[in-house]
């Protein structure tokens, strides 16, 4: 999982997880039906579209607002392999990284459809389309294994049953 590439979807500034996912859609523990509708009112578009592997670049403050879990939760089943933003409202960097989401904090330029590879194993982060390079802190080896192994719990499983 060191390397993730795929297409982006471009976002503004303080999307905050009542805008990932409305509260009105909470209603259930289903990952998909919170997929189904991630994002729909900021983009009615992305839903339909989305495909596995797609990756949302933001401005700053991505994930705001309340701590609720289903956010990062539905962006993944949505098929995100990973969100590159500017900053991260704190709780949700580490939300998404409980689930194995990764969420890199960088300020690339980028535009809908362009084609972005990540390292982040070595902190590199590539717009294909433009060229632009960045860099950003790599990932901690035992991050690695976190996001590697689908999320904390599965990380944890991992462990007990190598133990026993």
């Amino acid at each position: 999982m060191d390397i993730i590439k795929g297409k982006t979807w471009t976002f503004g500034e303080n999307i905050d997880t009542d805008v990932i996912i409305p509260g009105r859609y909470l209603r259930t523990f289903n990952p998909q039906d919170l997929a189904d509708h991630v994002l729909e009112g900021e983009r009615p578009d992305f839903t339909e579209n989305v495909k596995s592997g797609d990756i949302i670049v933001a401005d700053e403050n991505f994930g705001c607002g309340s701590s609720r879990e289903q956010a990062p939760v539905a962006i993944k089943t949505a098929g995100v392999s990973a969100i590159v933003a500017k900053s991260f409202a704190r709780i949700f960097y580490r939300n998404a990284i409980n689930i194995g989401l990764p969420v890199i904090v960088s300020d690339i330029e980028a535009k809908d459809g362009d084609i972005i590879s990540i390292d982040l194993s070595k902190g590199t982060l590539v717009n294909e389309t433009t060229g632009e390079t960045k860099t950003f802190e790599p990932f901690k080896e035992f991050m690695l294994s976190i996001l590697e192994d689908g999320g904390l719990v599965n990380h944890y499983l991992n462990d007990s049953d190598k133990e026993a």
